[in-house]
């Protein structure tokens, strides 16, 4: 898929993934596993939509609403843990908005035509935001510490998109928010308001 209009299968979730990130899945609906099986057979992806009403797992007639944007994620690797049952581990890549209505196939999978957006472009945080940047490093090696490793290397602190990106991952705010940060243009701009929220916060000091 290029920045061309595409059908593109859909993974509505209650998270927003971003560019860069890593999501892990256990799939096991129908419609899902066939979906990895489709794609580890093409060496295609699928996008993840944030929903917004209904839930991630296909109850009868429930009404499932989602955003109109969401982000391309790729296998990276799938392990049958048991029959019937698949651990999924994919990364985030590219943000596409939705250029026609989602529709829900027979077998309950939704498709929409999409269209690819751009990538942030390479901006280095400002002397302003370099506390921020100090406070993902620290935020990282605590969790390291603890035995977790959220996010895939390299860390990119010399880029102002992967640290917005990546405390839009940590912060604690309502979905519809991260989701609007993912969607700005702006790299700076997204790590100027992650910025202010620590500071309001004091999680950054200066």
């Amino acid at each position: 898929m290029s920045g061309a209009t595409a059908e593109l299968p859909l993974f509505p979730l209650r998270l927003v993934l971003f560019p860069g990130a890593l999501l892990r899945l256990k799939v096991f609906e129908a419609r899902y596993l066939d979906l990895v099986s489709r794609c580890l057979r093409e060496d295609s992806g699928f996008g993840v939509v944030c929903l917004r009403e209904g839930g991630e797992v296909r109850s009868g007639a429930e009404t499932v609403r989602f955003e109109d944007a969401g982000t391309l994620a790729r296998l990276d690797e799938v392990d049958a843990a048991q029959p019937g049952i698949l651990q999924v581990r994919c990364t985030g890549t590219r943000r596409f908005e939705l250029t026609g209505s989602a529709r829900q196939r027979d077998d309950g999978l939704w498709v929409a035509p999409v269209r690819e957006l751009p990538d942030d472009p390479a901006v280095a945080p400002t002397p302003a935001m370099h506390a921020t940047v100090r406070a993902l490093a620290n935020a990282i090696g605590a969790l390291a510490q603890q035995g977790t490793q959220p996010f895939a290397a390299p860390h990119r602190f010399d880029d102002a998109g992967w640290v917005a990106n990546r405390w839009c991952e940590l912060l604690p705010v309502p979905l519809a928010a991260k989701h609007k940060l993912m969607l700005l243009d702006d790299p700076l701009v997204r790590l100027q308001l992650v910025d202010e929220f620590l500071r309001q916060r004091g999680v950054v000091g200066g």
